[in-house]
């Protein structure tokens, strides 16, 4: 891959790429497009005009700068390859996406939460223009995606797929966390997504519908331990029913990593796996990467789409799962959620989607919006820690509803 990238450079021919979202991760994701060979930044936009231009700056090179990502989407006078979604919006992001789409450019998102909600839709539309939408390869779910291939391809089966999360708290608030935020360069409602486990049960769920996984309890088990290894002994595999889970570990060192719990029954490999060190409570075998880089991979799946049609995952199994909004605090009736995904009103689970449809739960990225006119609003009062039904809220019909509903009839023809 990166000789033939060389060669590109060498020879002039580059992938161009375009980026929506100039946050902690646009922004090294801009950074990291100028170090990497055959790759041009051709624009980059975002809300904020000084976030555009300070992307610019750290990609070192000429590009264009907007606020304004569908109109400069739409100017084929730009030229485009790879689309980069990381914004953290939903509803416009798929209209970005389907029109980068629509420029029969390929999709990568390192936004999580418009792959999870909106993925079968993007892909659907990208499917009829011959272009891959595939998440990135930096996120936790990528670096799983990564790892899984190789450890089936060694003939083992996949038990459980696993992240590491340094703290959680499910009723954080993004107020409560101004300081955090700050410090780590993040807005209110990433920070709080990430504190709350919103983010991380959106991460596993995506890898979860990419293998067919599914949480053994709502929301994963989540054991605390001090490292790692200890992985191994902290769950009951047996009890998995020889059903493949999504979980995490909480406070394990190193931190900021993922894992890979594979099971081999088979003896011929036992002496083997003993010898070369691997963590195991025999039959099941502990594999792990003690990071995940993020903006730093993001060029591994634009090469990967733009050389060879090749997507890092694309949730090939379909809605296996989804993640289920729940109440934070007592919710009183008329109650507005200012945002589905990092507010003070609710925090995300990923469950079975068969069941929890079945219970009426509702999707939590399906009552986000960052616009006022259309927030979703508390129809009937919900107590601290309990599911959000559809019957529970007043959805608006903004663009993520509206989206939703196309999916749900494509979802519909093709089943």
């Amino acid at each position: 891959m990166l000789e033939e990238l060389k060669k590109r450079e060498a020879e002039g021919r580059f992938i161009h790429v375009g980026l929506a979202g100039a946050g902690a991760m646009g922004l090294g994701i801009a950074w990291q497009i100028g170090k990497t060979p055959g790759m041009r930044l051709s624009f980059v936009t975002d809300l904020n005009q000084a976030a555009a231009q300070k992307a610019k700056e750290v990609y070192g090179k000429e590009c264009v700068v907007g606020t304004d990502t569908l109109a400069v989407l739409q100017d084929k006078n730009i030229p485009l390859d790879v689309f980069v979604e990381s914004t953290n919006a939903i509803g416009a992001a798929a209209e970005y996406c389907l029109a980068a789409i629509g420029r029969k450019a390929h999709v990568v998102l390192m936004n999580a939460e418009v792959d999870l909600i909106l993925g079968p839709l993007l892909r659907h539309e990208a499917a009829k223009q011959e272009v891959v939408v595939t998440s990135d390869a930096g996120d936790q779910h990528g670096v799983l995606a990564r790892m899984m291939e190789e450890i089936e391809m060694w003939g083992f089966d996949i038990v459980q797929a696993g992240n590491i999360k340094g703290f959680l708290n499910r009723y954080a608030t993004p107020e409560s966390l101004a300081h955090e935020a700050e410090i780590r360069k993040l807005s209110l409602d990433q920070c709080c997504a990430y504190t709350d486990g919103s983010k991380l049960n959106i991460e596993m769920a995506i890898i979860g519908n990419e293998y067919n996984l599914t949480p053994f309890i709502s929301g994963m088990e989540g054991p605390q331990c001090a490292t790692i290894e200890q992985a191994i002994s902290l769950f009951d595999f047996d009890a998995y029913g020889g059903k493949g889970r999504v979980d995490y570990i909480l406070g394990a060192k190193p931190g900021g990593g993922v894992y890979v719990v594979g099971k081999c029954d088979d003896e011929f490999q036992k002496h083997y796996l003993w010898y070369y060190k691997v963590i195991s409570k025999h039959p099941y075998y502990l594999f792990y990467r003690p990071y995940h880089l993020c903006h730093l991979e993001t060029t591994r799946a634009i090469a990967l789409c733009a050389l060879y049609g090749k997507a890092v995952l694309t949730q090939r199994h379909g809605r296996v799962n989804d993640v289920y909004a729940y109440a934070k605090k007592n919710l009183e009736a008329g109650t507005e959620i200012k945002h589905g995904i990092g507010n003070d009103a609710v925090y995300g689970m990923v469950q079975s989607a068969k069941e929890a449809d079945k219970n009426g739960q509702i999707p939590q990225g399906l009552i986000d919006s960052t616009e006022a006119a259309t927030r979703t609003k508390v129809a009937v009062a919900k107590k601290k820690d309990e599911p959000i039904l559809w019957s529970d809220v007043a959805l608006p019909d903004g663009p993520i509803q509206r989206y939703y509903e196309r999916q749900k009839q494509i979802l519909k023809r093709d089943e």
